[in-house]
């Protein structure tokens, strides 16, 4: 039966912290749900967190992904060439952005159209997994969903200022262990990405 292709089209920062704290922020400019920003955390401790801006988000984004805990609340960014400034649930974050992260120069030889394709990114999923240690382009999601992940551009973060919880972040450091949200962890290196998810529903799924 023919499946439900959705698509979500924006940017994943995905960065450590010294305090331990992991993160991975969705900035998403268009979506089936329209442009929002969710925010996966795992804490020192290895709790994983979803913050969400309304409970229809949460439900699609936690029946995609594993989390012990949702908060709900506003999610609001702003993105400049230098600095993504995050304000969520407990969470108040500004990351300094700067030049081409590894790998930029190879996604731009790949046209942008081929890039996000579901049969392409099939097919090149064992090699990216062999290149950055923990990131998949293709696997299974929760609920028989099949996600895809079709990155364009990369931009390495180079500072992190903030809290969650009360506590400080402290600097950035590299996203390790690799988070254990999906099938797929954001790169070690913190980074910030240009990237169009697909993700293939079940035919008979409600959205």
């Amino acid at each position: 039966m023919l499946k439900q292709r959705l698509v979500f089209t924006g940017h994943i920062a995905g960065f450590g912290t010294t305090a331990g704290v992991r993160l991975v922020v969705g900035r998403w400019m268009t979506s089936p749900f329209g442009a929002f920003a969710d925010v996966m955390v795992q804490t020192r401790d290895d709790e994983r967190i979803l913050l969400a801006p309304n409970a229809r988000v949460a439900d699609f984004v936690a029946s995609t992904y594993n989390f012990d805990r949702i908060e709900l609340g506003a999610v609001t960014t702003e993105l400049s060439a230098r600095r993504l400034t995050v304000n969520a649930p407990g969470l108040t974050v500004a990351l300094d952005i700067g030049g081409p992260a590894p790998l930029d120069r190879l996604l731009r030889l790949v046209p942008a159209r081929l890039a996000i394709q579901p049969w392409w990114l099939r097919a090149i999923d064992p090699v990216a997994s062999r290149i950055v240690r923990g990131v998949h382009t293709a696997g299974s999601a929760g609920n028989g969903r099949r996600e895809y992940y079709g990155v364009t551009r990369t931009r390495h973060i180079t500072g992190v200022r903030g809290s969650f919880a009360g506590t400080g972040l402290g600097g950035v450091s590299p996203l390790l262990p690799p988070v254990g949200f999906g099938f797929s962890s954001a790169p070690p290196t913190p980074q910030i990405v240009a990237v169009s998810t697909t993700i293939d529903m079940p035919a008979s799924a409600e959205v």
